[in-house]
């Protein structure tokens, strides 16, 4: 069972000025444009902007590993020492998320489309 990493998540306080600074970067237009998420698509990279991420202790942009299995991965590093941020939720359409934080406070996300 492998992990990809497609993903990452930036948690934003002012959406409107993380969208126009995306689209300057990426120089596309988003492919979802919500009040709770925005989110780009460059060369297979998902690139988020979460209004709400800091609010759930998000200090930084999370990269989400997508996984076919997430609990299963998320036991393993728990098992592994990482200390659970957020257990799995699923966020719409199908997808599923979790986050930890390693040893030295890295955060790391799951991601399992249960969808696909």
């Amino acid at each position: 069972m492998t992990a990809g990493l497609t993903t990452i998540i930036y948690p934003v306080k002012d959406l409107d000025r993380a969208k126009a600074l995306f689209k300057a970067l990426l120089e596309t237009e988003p492919y979802a444009d919500e009040p709770y998420y925005v989110g780009f698509k460059d060369a297979g990279q998902d690139v988020g902007l979460d209004p709400n991420g800091h609010a759930q202790g998000l200090t930084g942009p999370v990269p989400y590993w997508h996984v076919t299995d997430i609990r299963t991965r998320l036991s393993a590093l728990l098992d592994a020492g990482a200390e659970l941020l957020q257990d799995v939720r699923e966020v719409g359409g199908g997808r599923l998320i979790a986050s930890v934080k390693d040893a030295d406070g890295n955060l790391v996300g799951l991601l399992e489309d249960t969808a696909s």
